[in-house]
């Protein structure tokens, strides 16, 4: 047999460096800002952030090259052999005062009364560079606050004209609602025609917040509803926590990214007054039940193919404005949220003998997304509005901030019965490719009536755009898909639309990592904090001694005392729904 000729691998093209005498090799085309973090250098950016292309847009990391005229930003610039570079001469330094000087004199930065004191990229890069006072004055031109949408407010004076915001909305979600508007000091960042973002085909993912460097988009606080509801004594308040929200929440409070507060978090919030203390895992648990079901009708009977997931209510408000053709496509099934708000006022009432007008329904939520989802006019199958407040994961760590508690050194509590049990299936509802993991636990036994021979599915975890896997259902082969962030979202949707994509299940989350990544998360949320959210995710999913949705007893309960069964009547009265057609505008 012949030998096999392998062509050599291209060989790499190096570049030798100097930055600050430091001599450094890296391949050609690496930017000056990775080259210097090779040699330990930091050279400030305040425009740049590490998941989002880079723009060169503020110039506060301008460095100074040998031979150059001009002073170059270092998070575009690209290195090439035998290149010199100071990051820290008087030249630089002074041009990065200036640079922040300036931004400092438009707008406004009254930082303490600024929803990201402490936490402003601006804030920090002012203090780092020895700013104590500003050589210019301050130009204030008054723009109003936008305050339309009910998940998200935008603060026009704050804004420092990065663009970040811009860049996840029109690249990695794809909404496109963002623009540079105007010219000079009127330049503005905003919906464009002079629309307000409840207006536009804004889906309220948040990815904009969590892009922003400063104080110019953040969400609209809830938190004082909360406190009024805690104080009156009439009102019996109630509170549930998603998933995603034990793995991130310590980060508000001191605690290392990743740390699983699940057991802190009820007793901080027990300490706030709540009455109950509920998981939004048991209602994840019972979506999976109603969606397994609703997909093997679905093959059984000829229905609707692929299914698609319908728990993420900013992808769901991104296909009613860009893909309405496909609506029926989608799984009829509420989210977790919904569905507990639906029982808390129904099932929970009867039990407790509580007037549901009387219960105040709250849910912490890792996604600025459910703020508009609770208002829908769908969500209110109890009469009542089944949600009343959600508060994201950085409004519950003000709140507990507010009150003084020191939360890395409270003790672990349990949830409340009868919605504190929950499964690892429901835990796993926080990752992008959980809810199809979780689906499959249940499916592959009801469908085959054997033990799973390993309950965790590989090839729909991680943090790659687009995850493809098959299943064997004793022979009947089913095709999945798994798609977090909504450029990867309307990527299949194209292929569903042309009839080519050969999938029976696919599963969508808004933001980019799943839940774990969502709009009301901490600040930072990078892809680095993502990934270690992820893996606790699933550490908490195996810490669990059930981790099968159709193995929860209250599950089993919930449907012998109250929904009679999967699909039944009681069951599409309060946990499916319906979704409408919206402008693309």
């Amino acid at each position: 047999m012949s030998a096999v000729q392998l062509k050599p691998e291209p060989e790499v093209a190096l570049a030798t460096v100097t930055i600050d005498g430091q001599k450094v090799t890296v391949e050609e085309g690496t930017t000056i800002l990775e080259a210097a973090k090779r040699v330990g250098i930091t050279i400030p950016t305040l425009c740049y952030h590490p998941d989002l292309p880079p723009q060169g847009i503020c110039r506060v990391c301008v460095v100074e090259i040998e031979g150059s005229f001009l002073l170059q930003a270092a998070c575009t610039y690209p290195v090439r052999d035998g290149m010199v570079v100071k990051t820290n001469s008087p030249l630089v330094r002074e041009a990065r005062r200036m640079a922040v000087e300036l931004m400092l004199a438009r707008g406004d930065h009254n930082c303490p009364t600024c929803s990201r004191n402490q936490k402003c990229e601006l804030q920090k890069l002012a203090e780092s560079l020895g700013i104590r006072e500003n050589r210019f004055e301050v130009v204030r031109v008054p723009q109003p606050k936008d305050t339309s949408s009910p998940s998200i407010v935008r603060d026009p004076e704050k804004c420092i004209l990065c663009r970040r915001c811009v860049a996840v909305c029109q690249e990695v979600q794809t909404a496109g609602v963002l623009f540079p508007t105007g010219r000079g000091v009127h330049t503005e960042i905003a919906p464009p025609l002079g629309r307000d973002l409840a207006e536009v085909a804004c889906v309220n993912c948040g990815q904009c917040i969590l892009a922003c460097p400063v104080g110019a988009i953040y969400e609209k606080d809830d938190t004082d509803k909360v406190w009024e509801a805690l104080a009156d004594p009439t009102k019996h308040v109630i509170v549930q926590t998603a998933p995603a929200v034990r793995v991130s929440l310590g980060e508000e409070l001191g605690m290392p990214t990743g740390s699983i507060t699940t057991g802190k978090l009820v007793s901080a919030l027990r300490r706030m007054g709540f009455d109950k203390v509920f998981d939004t895992d048991f209602t994840a648990d019972l979506t999976i039940i109603e969606e397994g079901h609703e997909l093997l009708h679905r093959l059984k009977t000829g229905g609707t193919l692929p299914m698609v997931t319908s728990c993420s209510p900013g992808w769901i408000k991104f296909i009613e404005h860009n893909f309405p053709e496909l609506l029926d496509h989608l799984s009829t099934c509420k989210s977790p949220q919904q569905m507990f708000g639906a029982l808390a006022k129904t099932y929970y009432a009867k039990k407790t003998g509580i007037d549901p007008k009387d219960i105040f329904s709250v849910s912490i939520m890792p996604c600025t997304a459910k703020k508009f989802e609770c208002t829908r006019e769908e969500m209110r199958a109890s009469e009542y509005q089944d949600v009343d407040v959600v508060l994201t994961t950085r409004e519950l760590g003000r709140m507990i901030r507010e009150m003084g508690l020191d939360f890395p050194s409270l003790p672990d509590s349990e949830y409340d019965d009868p919605f504190g049990i929950s499964t690892g299936a429901g835990v796993i509802f926080g990752a992008t490719g959980g809810v199809m993991e979780a689906a499959l636990r249940t499916v592959y036994e009801v469908v085959t009536g054997k033990e799973l021979p390993s309950l965790d599915f590989h090839p729909v975890r991680g943090l790659e755009g687009i995850k493809e896997a098959e299943v064997d259902l004793d022979g009947t082969k089913v095709k999945v898909a798994v798609a977090h962030g909504l450029s990867n979202a309307r990527a299949l949707m194209e292929r569903v639309k042309k009839g080519d994509s050969g999938y029976h299940f696919i599963e969508v989350m808004c933001c980019p990592g799943g839940c774990i990544g969502g709009g009301g998360q901490p600040i930072p949320t990078t892809l680095e904090t993502r990934r270690k959210r992820v893996e606790s995710i699933y550490q908490a999913d195996k810490e669990l001694p059930l981790r099968k949705s159709h193995d929860n007893p209250a599950i089993k309960k919930l449907y012998e005392d109250f929904l009679k069964e999967p699909l039944g009547e009681m069951s599409h009265e309060l946990l499916h729904t319906h979704y409408v057609r919206r402008p693309l505008v």
